[in-house]
């Protein structure tokens, strides 16, 4: 079976010289590992403890610009340091890379308090919330992703145009075609696996060259984890194997997007909490507040799930991307599906976010949602039918990235659950990527006014 390095261990193997690398890795605003590499007797005689890093990592964008108005830092500041405290309890192989293993950090001030806008803390704040109420949340998160036949460097060098999908077709549960994708999904599985990931397995998802990893359900702040390791894994491994992965939610107007759905339950002394066959739907009552506590809220934590201009371009109507905030039993044309059967399997499935997202971040705003649908006990309305892309009365996602940022900067709810000083610093986050896209020329706006406007 799969499992992570203890702290001993990783010593027993430095010293021996079968691990002489050690990933040491915080996640930043966009769901990335950031870090340093440490010789691995290094780490184990002195780094294990603490190590380093710029503050800026928590305050810039995709491109690693450095944008004004953070409160947090700042050139005026003059960008000093954050602690990176390593969770020995995350070590594990890194079995694509040689002698190598990696542990995940907990950003922290120079107090030794955690950085509360960092996503990790984000996230352990929400479980901590739910945990004083006694639950566990159990998630799993859908990785889906596009695969391409060239390098990074060769679609950079010819501008990200003519982008060829490492298939020619349609490749939904295609066994045939996902074969010609098996010299980078087979790693990925087995990488993965021998990492201490839960991996289940790979599927061929609704496109050309679109492909889907699924991981085991755990607790919410492994699943956020192991979203993040296995994405980073996808990207490194696709680029060994001479090839490119992206999780840009649209990477084509006329391609379906890359989802990332999020499944979700709560779980007290070891037994699931959503099930009730009392329900002719299963549904206990604690699973009906949680759930309506999703959906009433989903507009104010939408950014959480699309944090990019593009990702809501993947928001279209017969695409499998939903865009409205309601529920309904199995169907995948809603933003929220109850999904499973039996006591452990009922679970509601958050079909709102893509491939972009941060897990910490949206799993964390989706169960802050959860918790004031319990906390006020909320009713939850009847499931809707049909095709839910022709419900006129369902409420709708936020359509463009700045409906998003308004819904988030007037959302007492996520004031109260996670804190203003968070709050407005994803906020500033928002308006950067906007401010950005607002002031590019675009080729569509070159091609079609050039010779016509």
């Amino acid at each position: 079976m799969p499992r992570t390095l203890s702290f001993e261990e990783l010593k027993k193997h430095a010293i021996d010289g079968i691990i002489d690398t050690v990933l040491v890795c915080m996640v930043d605003m966009q769901g990335r590992l950031m870090g340093k590499r440490f010789h691995a007797v290094n780490f184990v005689e002195t780094s294990y403890r603490e190590t380093h890093c710029c503050n800026y990592l928590l305050a810039t964008d995709l491109t690693m610009a450095t944008p004004s108005g953070y409160a947090s830092t700042s050139w005026q500041s003059g960008y000093g340091d954050y602690v990176m405290k390593p969770d020995l309890g995350t070590i594990r192989l890194v079995p694509w890379l040689e002698g190598t293993v990696m542990v995940l950090c907990d950003v922290l001030d120079h107090h030794e308090n955690p950085v509360q806008h960092s996503p990790r803390a984000v996230l352990k704040k929400q479980i901590a919330r739910l945990a004083e109420l006694g639950f566990e949340a159990m998630m799993a998160t859908e990785l889906e992703f596009f695969l391409f036949a060239d390098t990074l460097d060769t679609i950079r060098e010819n501008g990200f145009h003519n982008l060829k999908p490492l298939s020619a077709y349609n490749e939904d549960y295609h066994i045939f075609q996902t074969t010609k994708e098996e010299n980078v999904m087979r790693p990925i599985r087995n990488h993965l696996f021998a990492a201490g990931l839960p991996v289940e397995g790979s599927k061929g998802e609704a496109e050309a060259g679109q492909e889907e990893l699924n991981i085991r359900y755990s607790p919410a702040l492994n699943c956020a984890d192991h979203h993040t390791i296995a994405k980073h894994a996808i990207k490194e491994i696709a680029w060994q194997q001479g090839h490119s992965a992206t999780f840009v939610a649209k990477w084509h107007h006329d391609k379906v997007g890359s989802s990332s759905h999020v499944h979700q339950s709560l779980w007290a002394d070891g037994k699931p909490m959503f099930a009730d066959s009392y329900d002719k739907l299963g549904m206990s009552d604690l699973m009906k507040s949680y759930m309506a506590g999703l959906i009433e809220y989903a507009p104010d934590y939408t950014y959480f799930l699309a944090p990019y201009i593009n990702s809501y371009k993947r928001f279209a109507k017969g695409t499998f991307a939903p865009t409205k905030t309601v529920w309904s039993v199995d169907n995948r044309t809603a933003g929220f599906r109850l999904c499973g059967a039996g006591t452990k399997g009922v679970r509601v499935e958050c079909r709102i976010g893509g491939s972009d997202i941060n897990p910490y971040l949206a799993q964390a705003a989706m169960l802050a949602a959860g918790i004031k649908g319990i906390e006020e006990k909320m009713k939850l309305s009847s499931p809707t039918k049909g095709d839910v892309y022709k419900d006129e009365k369902a409420g709708d996602i936020p359509q463009t990235l700045r409906d998003a940022i308004d819904k988030l900067r007037n959302s007492v709810f996520l004031r109260e659950a996670m804190g203003n000083d968070v709050i407005d610093h994803y906020i500033r986050c928002a308006e950067w990527e906007q401010e950005e896209f607002d002031r590019i020329v675009t080729d569509w706006e070159v091609a079609r006014g050039f010779e016509q406007a």
